[in-house]
């Protein structure tokens, strides 16, 4: 295997890059109001909470590709300031798949780049793992990766295979036959090279797409090195109501609370709260029984008889069964 192309360097020389165009139509009715990846975990932004995971690793330049609703990305986040960091904001003027969204940053990105998929939330065991990887010499590439006991998550991202050095040697987008239990999980680490392997990219047949995973697997085959790290504890793609019902719930058992309402709310004295995320400036009318359920900013919630596994917006409620 030919060397790797870059000098190994510290974390704070990496881009921090963050893909939030999509439309994510599947999360309607929630998609014509929000950006999907402005949309709250424990009250959060799901972008805020991965730029502050890349200020954790020292990363201090960020790059936000924009497109569906960009304009309330851009006003929320700003130059970035008020997180201590630096954003700057690239249009994907077309929906056209994710590795399209990633092509967009070639003129705007001159070293490499710790990437995330803005839709997707996570919970980094170490994170940094990854960029002590990419800086170790000889490697191109780094994708997170977690051991996955449910092969339906397995099918529904991507299949990563490896060898006993952690290299990887295949990717495949929505595996049907699975070969092992090793998940990709949407976070990477490139160095500008990358870039070659995107152009060669071709459009899917099936969604009329350009995969990221079709471009890694060009990456590969072009003899570039790229390892696998298992940094992630957990993850949820964000994709449909029920996703950002159960991510929150979940994150609030990995916090260790009850609730998580927002001081700028107002409930009733008498309401009772059991697994509840509350809003900016939501309220809460009556004193009524509320339970796993995520009321957003805005909302006022007037019902008198007790909710349940429900997402509420200002006009709309979404019940998620199960989540």
């Amino acid at each position: 295997m030919e060397p790797s192309r870059h000098a190994p360097g510290p974390a704070s020389s990496l881009t921090g890059v963050i893909l939030s165009a999509g439309k994510g139509s599947r999360i309607d009715p929630f998609n014509a109001r929000y950006p999907k990846p402005l949309l709250p975990i424990a009250n959060r932004p799901i972008l805020e909470h991965q730029v502050e995971q890349m200020k954790s690793v020292g990363i201090q330049d960020i790059v936000i590709v924009v497109g569906h609703l960009q304009e309330m990305i851009r006003e929320h986040f700003g130059d970035g300031s008020r997180l201590g960091v630096r954003i700057r904001y690239v249009e994907q003027k077309q929906a056209l798949g994710i590795a399209h969204a990633a092509m967009q940053l070639e003129k705007h990105l001159s070293g490499a780049f710790l990437l995330f998929l803005g839709d997707i939330f996570y919970v980094a065991k170490d994170l940094a793992a990854m960029v002590r990887a990419y800086g170790s010499g000889g490697v191109d590439g780094v994708l997170a990766v977690k051991r996955e006991a449910d092969p339906l998550a397995i099918q529904k991202n991507f299949s990563v295979t490896i060898d006993d050095h952690l290299n990887v040697s295949k990717v495949v987008e929505k595996p049907r036959y699975l070969v092992n239990n090793l998940k990709g999980c949407g976070m990477y680490v490139f160095g500008p090279e990358i870039f070659d392997a995107l152009r060669q990219t071709p459009r899917t047949a099936m969604r009329d797409e350009y995969e990221l995973t079709t471009a890694i697997q060009i990456f590969i085959d072009s003899r570039y090195r790229v390892k696998a790290c298992e940094v992630v504890d957990w993850d949820c793609n964000i994709t449909f109501p029920s996703d950002l019902l159960e991510c929150n719930l979940r994150f609030l058992r990995h916090l260790g609370l009850a609730n998580v309402v927002s001081p700028r709310a107002r409930v009733h004295p008498g309401a009772v709260l059991d697994q509840v995320v509350v809003g900016d400036d939501a309220v809460v009318e009556h004193p009524i029984r509320i339970a796993r359920s995520v009321i957003l900013p805005g909302t006022l919630v007037s019902s008198q008889v007790p909710i349940e596994d429900s997402i509420l917006s200002k006009d709309i409620r979404t019940h998620c069964p199960g989540a």
